[in-house]
């Protein structure tokens, strides 16, 4: 059965990892996912070929910065198991793994970011989980629209 595309936004703070480090990385395994409804999207729902918002989160302003695309289905964090990873969880049992990761790959970057408040000042992403209060998941699902705005947005000139 062939998969239907799905877009997502994945959030990362630029000083751990950013845009330009996947840029010059071109691959990376998204790791260190430990939140149960993120694990969920990345175990059962993300799949090659998948398109991605890359996000910076808790930088100035938050904004999302280019696009990414997944590049391997989901296999378990092996981050979790390691005790000298910032992301080991000493629960994690390599039988039957709680975490897991994907691959993604660089697209591109946006020649102009596109901040939170304007994401927020946009009514047609007002359904987005991102402007959602409450909603600080690392990694969500959104619209092929929504994915689309966002990339009309970072055309924009400033």
């Amino acid at each position: 059965m062939a998969h239907n595309k799905k877009y997502w936004l994945f959030k990362s703070e630029p000083n751990s990892f950013s845009i330009e480090d996947l840029e010059k990385s071109k691959t990376t395994f998204w790791d260190g996912v430990r939140n149960y409804q993120a694990r969920n999207y990345l175990r059962d729902e993300i799949r090659i070929g998948d398109q991605v918002i890359f996000y910076h989160s808790n930088s100035e302003p938050p904004a999302a910065v280019g696009v990414a695309e997944i590049c391997s289905n989901s296999y378990p964090d092996f981050t979790a198991f390691n005790p000298n990873d910032i992301h080991f969880d000493p629960k994690s049992d390599e039988k039957n793994p709680t975490w897991f990761m994907v691959d993604i790959q660089f697209v591109s970057k946006f020649a102009n970011k596109v901040t939170l408040q304007e994401i927020k000042a946009n009514p047609k992403l007002e359904k987005m989980k991102l402007v959602q209060k409450g909603n600080r998941l690392s990694i969500m699902p959104i619209e092929k629209e929504e994915f689309d705005e966002i990339l009309k947005m970072s055309k924009k000139k400033s």
